[in-house]
């Protein structure tokens, strides 16, 4: 008997509730489908359902194998259909997150491009700065800038992130420039505020070695966006990534202080939960996006800088 049949079989069985419900929508009698299932879990050597006269019950063991059993069909669909088509075909809903700022530059562009390129896929995109729970708010996919928490998440770099302490000409002239990274505990400082996900601190490079500084501040705030506002008028320093300040670096907006202690790149991360098949449309995302990043002209014609610069 066909291993995939008994697979399709037993999903089949699973989601419609009975033998009898499959066995309809296949156009075959119920004891075809019961030998099928039967084959199926002596194969396995395990039991996957729990069949009375009323109902069908799924084991422990069988519903862990549904899970794996769906994405297998849904996998095997999409490649038939990516060959039968001449191309690569996604369908389904995909839920992004990305931080504010970063977000609305670089990636609320890219979903319509996306979009146009696989009209079967639809998505929904969440902008925040605090730190998103994936699993428990039912997220595919957020993309992350800067150092990532340890977790059990799955990351794939897309492209490096460069950022600098940051202050306005007239902020500088009032409360003088930091020459040291220590320094910054004399002046106002503008924070993201605890929620957020930058929590470690801005980073340098002290004596060879990459350090934190948590800075006190008097103003914080969840939106890096309010911060760079803050830091134009002349508020305080400010800890930006170089794809957010490049154009006010360059226009003489904004002045990059204690550049001999600049850190190394960070990154920019695709961050997804950990899954033995990621669907089609979650794969061809994440592709799409570091595609993207990965020309150069791209982060020319977006924010006017590089994020490595």
């Amino acid at each position: 008997m066909d291993r995939l049949k008994q697979i399709e079989t037993f999903v089949a069985v699973a989601t419609k509730g009975s033998l009898t419900a499959a066995a309809l929508a296949e156009g075959i009698a119920p004891a075809v489908i019961g030998r099928r299932i039967d084959a199926l879990e002596e194969r396995l050597g395990v039991k996957l359902l729990v069949r009375t006269t009323r109902r069908i019950t799924l084991t422990h063991e069988g519903s862990a194998f549904l899970e794996d059993a769906q994405r297998l069909i849904a996998d095997l669909a999409n490649a038939e259909a990516s060959v039968s088509a001449g191309g690569v075909k996604a369908s389904g809903h995909l839920r992004i997150t990305a931080p504010a700022g970063f977000g609305r530059r670089h990636v609320a562009p890219l979903i319509p491009r996306f979009v146009s390129e696989h009209p079967e896929v639809s998505m929904s995109l969440n902008l925040s700065d605090r730190l998103v729970d994936l699993v428990n708010e039912g997220f595919d996919c957020a993309i992350r800038v800067g150092d990532l928490p340890d977790s059990s998440l799955v990351s794939v770099r897309l492209a490096d992130n460069r950022r600098l302490c940051v202050a306005s000409p007239a902020y500088l002239a009032q409360r003088g420039r930091p020459t040291h990274p220590h320094d910054i505990a004399q002046h106002e400082c503008l924070t993201l505020s605890s929620e957020a996900s930058q929590t470690r601190g801005w980073a340098f490079t002290i004596d060879g070695r990459l350090t934190h500084v948590r800075p006190a501040s008097k103003l914080d705030c969840s939106d890096g966006q309010v911060l760079h506002a803050w830091c134009l008028e002349g508020l305080g320093l400010a800890w930006r990534s170089l794809w957010e300040v490049d154009a006010d670096l360059r226009a003489g907006k904004l002045v990059s202080v204690l550049d001999d202690y600049v850190a190394p790149p960070n990154g920019i991360y695709a961050v997804f939960a950990q899954r033995k098949h990621l669907p089609l449309r979650l794969r061809l995302w994440i592709d799409f996006v570091k595609q993207a990043y990965g020309d150069p002209a791209y982060w020319t014609q977006t924010s006017g800088a590089q994020p490595t610069a």
